[in-house]
């Protein structure tokens, strides 16, 4: 059975939650996310806990009765035992499935195991290729699907992480990844997962609108020129728009931050970038302006097309009371467009 037309990675935060949340129906029902919490170093047991159950339980409400993945990839060692406490908890709300995957640590791999026993959705497999593919991963792979369940259904997430132009051999070594992979398990769901959106600095943006190259689109191409019997299976997945190592981050407390941002827009071989200010005189002005520019760009697909679209119109022409957004903002309208793309894209 085929799975999911897209699979987006995302942080348990809340432009994304709310980006996924103002997806259309149709949108929703056509992915199925990889939600990753966020590392969070430092805290108490107590505290931590809380702010887990707090996002397992938002995330749940925007999900309803779709399914999902529940990860926490970059958990560190003094975090692990309050998450192992918590995995059975979480996987019993809504369609939340527990990911484990090779070189995590024993006890986060023999809790989610446990939790994919007892909750009955099946197991997320993520395994990490952030370079060549090393053989003996397959192997790793091949001992944890020995400890599942045997009635337990089993996801492979095939995780490139980030795939930019310094990677231009990443479309083969996630065809040998998947050779090896493949076979070791009737696995209901396999997507490659990567992350192509650039690092984007201050001086790229100086001339209005700019176009900067969809390297992991181009890796899926490549995945799919490669004419493999199991291709029929393989879902595409992405980081969406931000860059792959954002989800490894702690979430940023307080206020600062720099006085501008950027709107994001995907094309089919490109993300379109424009300069939003975050604050100074002229502010709006200048957004407004950089709104519509994107609604004068080749390729903009219409108010139509998402609620992104609707509100870069909107802040284009002043229409109604949203203004001309925040950082958070900026981040759900290139999410929503981005998604909704993302599962109509050939």
């Amino acid at each position: 059975m085929a799975g999911p037309l897209y699979v987006p990675v995302l942080p348990t935060r809340p432009h994304a939650v709310g980006a996924y949340s103002r997806l259309r129906p149709e949108a929703q029902n056509a992915l199925t996310p990889v939600w990753n919490l966020p590392p969070r170093p430092g805290l108490a047991p107590a505290e931590l806990a809380a702010k887990i159950r707090k996002d397992v339980a938002v995330v749940s409400r925007v999900q309803r009765y779709r399914p999902a993945w529940l990860d926490a990839p970059f958990a560190g060692e003094d975090e692990i035992s309050v998450l192992a406490e918590l995995m059975p908890e979480a996987s019993a709300f809504a369609l939340l499935r527990p990911v484990t995957g090779p070189g995590r640590p024993e006890a986060q791999q023999a809790a989610a195991l446990a939790a994919a026993r007892n909750a009955g959705d099946g197991l997320g497999i993520r395994v990490r290729v952030p370079g060549e593919w090393d053989g003996r991963t397959g192997d790793e792979v091949r001992h944890l699907l020995e400890r599942a369940d045997p009635v337990v259904r089993v996801d492979l997430l095939l995780d490139l992480g980030a795939v930019r132009a310094d990677r231009p051999d990443a479309g083969k070594e996630a065809l040998r990844a998947l050779d090896s992979l493949v076979p070791l398990a009737p696995w209901r769901i396999v997507a490659v997962l990567s992350g192509g959106f650039p690092h984007v600095t201050a001086d790229v943006l100086d001339n209005g609108l700019c176009e900067l190259p969809r390297t992991e689109r181009n890796m899926w191409q490549e995945i799919a020129a490669g004419g493999r019997a199991y291709q029929g299976l393989l879902s595409y997945g992405d980081y969406g728009i931000q860059p792959a190592e954002a989800i490894s981050l702690p979430p940023r407390s307080g206020g600062g931050g720099p006085s501008w941002g950027f709107l994001r827009y995907t094309l089919d071989g490109a993300f379109v970038l424009g300069r939003m200010l975050a604050s100074g005189d002229g502010r709006d002005a200048h957004n407004r302006a950089s709104a519509r520019e994107f609604l004068e760009y080749p390729g903009f697909r219409g108010p139509a097309a998402s609620s992104g679209e609707s509100w870069l119109r909107d802040c284009a022409h002043g229409i109604g009371r949203g203004g001309t957004g925040n950082f958070r903002t900026w981040l759900w309208v290139g999410n929503v467009q981005h998604m909704t793309y993302a599962v109509r894209e050939p």
